[in-house]
């Protein structure tokens, strides 16, 4: 129970990544609300976690809107009376390049992945300082350090995802409230087996990606799970500012195969 009563909030919380970290914090004891634009999942979840006995609740959100980000976090502080956590999951993508890449679909990308990271942040701050102190956590990617082809929208939002964990860290500081990036890489989840069945051949696909991992596994939503619950948890108070790699040391490699081009 070491979340015990604190309210997290998590976006793109009612499938994959943000599922995890949703089940796992309720598991440690917090309330929930989870955000997101899938209403049918998420109310699918909150509903399992209430028969669980546990507290939960769903708000449907655009994080790159920023009249539905100030209700989201009205709505997580009337229903549980503050928030003490906030989880930037929300994240979408497209494999393209640069020239391929509309504006359209590059205002989207870097709005919900960036901008809605900024803007959760922003109306989440006045409510934890009101509480004296509090935690965030921004998903960014691998791709903010090291990355592939033909993915320029998304390995920008999440490099600026870490510069802006970086700047918060110092300005949050003396509020008692920590800011700290996660970088996952390959996780198994429903989106990547959607990758992996688009392909002309997922089987080789899969073997590729599994040669790239010296553990000789994809990483698990559970694996990010618990590396967010160590940096909103008490164990990691000193720890702010920092992005930490969950990827199996893949990021180490010094080639990456080429099995999306």
């Amino acid at each position: 129970m070491r979340l015990k009563n604190k309210v997290a909030i998590i976006t793109g919380g009612s499938q994959g990544i943000g599922e995890g970290i949703a089940r796992t914090f309720s598991r440690e004891g917090a309330k929930v609300v989870i955000a997101d634009v899938n209403s049918e999942q998420g109310d699918k979840l909150v509903q399992e976690l209430m028969e669980a006995g546990r507290d939960a609740h769903f708000v449907e959100t655009d994080v790159s809107q920023e009249s539905q980000v100030i209700e989201l976090i009205k709505e997580a502080a009337a229903t549980f009376g503050g928030v003490d956590i906030l989880v930037n999951n929300a994240a979408v993508t497209v494999r393209k390049s640069v020239e391929e890449t509309s504006f359209e679909e590059w205002q989207q990308i870097l709005g919900v992945n960036l901008t809605g990271a900024f803007l959760c942040s922003k109306y989440a701050i006045p409510e934890m300082k009101q509480r004296e102190g509090g935690a965030i956590v921004n998903i960014a990617s691998w791709h903010a350090e090291k990355t592939i082809t033909r993915l320029a929208a998304y390995a920008t939002s999440k490099g600026g995802l870490t510069a802006l964990t970086r700047q918060m860290s110092l300005d949050l500081g003396p509020h008692n409230i920590r800011v700290n990036a996660v970088c996952p890489s390959t996780v198994d989840t429903p989106l990547l087996q959607k990758t992996f069945a688009s392909l002309e051949d997922p089987e080789e696909a899969f073997n590729q990606t599994l040669e790239f991992q010296p553990f000789g596994r994809i990483g698990t939503v559970d694996d990010i799970a618990n590396a967010c619950l160590f940096m909103v948890s008490d164990e990691a108070t000193y720890v702010s500012g920092q992005t930490l790699m969950v990827d199996g040391a893949a990021i180490n490699k010094i080639a990456r195969p080429l099995l999306f081009d």
